[in-house]
């Protein structure tokens, strides 16, 4: 762990437990906001880092906060990274119903407030893109900057049959690695029926509608072959928003896993 710690790491850190998982330094906390759990990785600064901004990496539909690990371990490098696991996905609890992209949202920002993550960096995946921009809207002072990676979804594609097609293209596209991650995470913490129920949440929500009100600087990245968000649909995200800009990048729908130090570097782009 780094010698140089932020001031929320010296007041607060006895509330995160310590974990070392395949070599990754990490601590975790629980939070309960209502009736709904998340769990929150702290990534501490590496050594040699100094000041720099707060990152919050919120992940997308079916999976967790740890395909964000690679990611977390390139931006440490510049600032404090925390990532979240929503209500019901990874290792928060079992969410006793189901949860609206606008709930998740306030949990987001609430976990935000709790733990003293400073003016973050918002960074959502997929599904979680739907999510940071609804918290960017609910609360426009609460973050610096947003970070859209593949944000779903594109409203020629709202069905059930177009994007079961397009995820499972998505499984042919990704190395396996990445795919172990997945469908771990998906079968065995997730689970088909909350998966099920989330879905509804994830095609009936119109992101097209927030991005236009999003005033925060918001980056939009997309791989080149991604089965599942479109470049062109990307840049019309892109397009939609205020203060909006677009990176193309090399590779399919989990860029931040299959590429984590271009993503990093275009993320620090952005926010400097």
């Amino acid at each position: 762990m780094s010698t140089t710690r932020s001031r929320f790491t010296e007041r607060a850190e006895t509330a995160f437990k310590e974990r070392i998982h395949s070599g990754a330094h990490y601590f975790t906390r629980s939070f309960a906001v209502g009736d709904l759990g998340a769990v929150v990785r702290r990534f501490p600064r590496r050594p040699g880092a100094t000041g720099g901004p707060n990152f919050l990496l919120v992940h997308g539909i079916g999976v967790s906060s740890r395909y964000f690990q690679p990611l977390a371990a390139e931006l440490a490098r510049h600032g404090s990274v925390w990532s979240i696991d929503l209500p019901g996905y990874g290792s928060s609890p079992r969410a006793g119903r189901n949860v609206s992209i606008a709930e998740h949202a306030q949990v987001v920002a609430e976990v935000a407030e709790r733990a003293g993550i400073l003016k973050p960096v918002l960074i959502g995946h997929s599904m979680g893109c739907q999510v940071v921009t609804e918290v960017a809207v609910q609360r426009p002072d609460l973050a610096s900057s947003v970070v859209l990676l593949a944000p779903t979804i594109d409203p020629a594609e709202r069905s059930l049959m177009k994007s079961s097609i397009r995820l499972a293209h998505d499984l042919l596209t990704e190395p396996m690695r990445a795919n172990f991650v997945v469908s771990s995470d998906y079968f065995f913490k997730c689970g088909p029926p909350y998966f099920a129920r989330q879905l509804k949440h994830l095609l009936g929500d119109r992101i097209e509608e927030r991005l236009v009100k999003i005033e925060t600087p918001t980056l939009v990245v997309v791989g080149h072959r991604d089965p599942v968000v479109s470049v062109q649909w990307a840049e019309e995200a892109a397009r939609l928003l205020p203060n909006g800009s677009l990176v193309v990048v090399q590779g399919p729908h989990v860029i931040m896993y299959t590429d984590p130090v271009t993503i990093a570097n275009h993320v620090m782009k952005h926010v400097s």
